[in-house]
């Protein structure tokens, strides 16, 4: 039998905004091609970084119940070149000091970064339609 942890709503969007806040001002949001890698603590390999963004001073609004989780919208990200091409496959937040945060899904729907198209060409902008972060209410092990 799979071992489960339930948390309330509210301590939920607790520890999602206190995540969101280890991020901090003079984030970057690294946009990577390549394999994903297992989490956000496995170093990189052969990935290559398409393009880095700059996400407002205040990364992330406050953290929400969404339905068997909590959500949290990154405020204003601001959009650059990049600076390869390949096919946008993950993602991952660094603060400003280089200490990676969060990893997570990246695609045209139903992923937490949206882009108009996961095609990137270099020297061409990269602009994000939205980030939506998540945590679930309930964790198995």
């Amino acid at each position: 039998m799979a071992k489960a942890t339930y948390c309330t709503n509210a301590a939920t969007i607790a520890a999602l905004d206190a995540i969101n806040a280890l991020i901090g001002s003079g984030a970057k949001l690294r946009i990577y091609a390549g394999s994903v890698p297992a989490d956000a603590d496995t170093a990189l390999g052969a990935q290559t970084m398409l393009a880095e963004l700059s996400m407002a001073s205040t990364p992330f609004g406050a953290a929400t119940d969404g339905t068997g989780k909590a959500t949290a919208t990154a405020n204003t990200i601001t959009g650059a070149a990049a600076a390869a091409t390949g096919t946008a496959a993950f993602y991952r937040i660094l603060t400003s000091g280089g200490t990676v945060v969060r990893q997570g899904t990246v695609g045209t729907s139903d992923a937490n970064l949206i882009l108009s198209t996961t095609s990137i060409v270099a020297t061409v902008m990269v602009d994000v339609s939205s980030l939506v972060v998540e945590l679930p209410e309930l964790s198995t092990a």
